[in-house]
């Protein structure tokens, strides 16, 4: 002990400035976080952006192809937001349901031959029920066939800057055509709040009444994270669990897409950790190691 002799000054001063350094590192760069993704790699994708100012906030394979679902059906709401804008329609015009119609498979609002459907009612079914039937009747009412609407559809896409989806038919059931990425799913989101924003209020809606009965929705987002407001789920088997959200709230708003996930569970609570992930300020510039559902 008696053979230690204190550092000279200078020594000092370059040691205290040294761990000044480090600790100046530690307070202003973010540390490494692991984010679990609740799909396989091959299904996954995702992206945040801030719709204020359009800045990507978080991306993984966002530009990859994907199966949208009945993420499809935000589309045919666009269009039929844009036909009662135009005066087209209005929210008492009743929609034939055909025969092609009511055959699709659940989930559906199960219309028997002859029987129609009005607008208003229509909108809430798409939105709430995810219903079949009625998204296929609205897409041949506006375009006198499915695969005319269909091809509606993509012109509009392409309009809004999707480079990358192909719409087949107005539900998102299984077709091998129709493909999107989540990145296009995002403008999709963002263009319906800020084309129709006396519309948008439909996608905050959890139930509806109709012919006496209470019909409600699966979109369990709503009413679980303060802020969101809509606006769609989507699930077919070559798809996953797919979801765009908006979350609008204390002057942020973010429009968050998920696709592929193993469940609906797993799917929400993903977004919810994405979006506090994008409200937190100490999460700017960190990096995010990613796990994999079969890492």
């Amino acid at each position: 002990m008696s053979n230690l002799r204190p550092l000279p000054l200078i020594q000092r001063v370059f040691a205290a400035l040294a761990l000044l350094v480090l600790l100046a590192g530690c307070a202003t760069t973010p540390p490494d976080s692991v984010l679990a993704v609740p799909a396989p790699a091959q299904k996954y994708a995702a992206i945040v952006v801030d719709a204020r100012t359009g800045k990507q906030l978080f991306e993984v394979s966002s530009t990859a192809q994907r199966y949208p679902a009945s993420l499809t059906k935000m589309m045919t709401l666009y269009l039929l937001f844009d036909a009662l804008e135009s005066g087209r329609v209005t929210k008492q015009t009743q929609i034939p349901v055909s025969d092609h119609a009511a055959s699709q498979p659940p989930t559906k609002m199960r219309f028997r031959r002859g029987e129609s459907i009005d607008v208003d009612s229509a909108i809430r079914a798409i939105v709430v029920k995810s219903a079949n039937d009625v998204a296929v009747a609205v897409g041949e009412y506006l375009g006198g066939s499915e695969d005319q609407f269909a091809a509606m559809m993509t012109s509009k896409a392409r309009q809004l800057g999707m480079t990358s989806t192909s719409f087949r038919n107005a539900s998102g059931l299984p077709d091998d055509g129709q493909m999107t990425t989540a990145r296009d799913m995002a403008v999709l989101g963002m263009a319906l709040r800020q084309r129709f924003p006396h519309q948008f209020h439909y996608f905050s809606e959890s139930d509806f009444m109709f012919r006496g009965r209470l019909v409600r929705g699966h979109n369990d987002m709503l009413g679980r994270v303060r802020g969101v407001d809509g606006i769609k789920t989507g699930y077919i088997r070559a798809s996953g669990f797919n979801i765009v959200t908006s979350y609008n709230a204390d002057g942020r708003n973010l429009i968050v897409v998920v696709m592929g996930a193993a469940s609906a569970r797993q799917r929400n609570d993903h977004v919810e950790a994405l979006i506090q992930r994008s409200l937190s300020p100490t999460m700017d510039g960190a990096k995010t190691r990613l796990m994999f559902a079969e890492q």
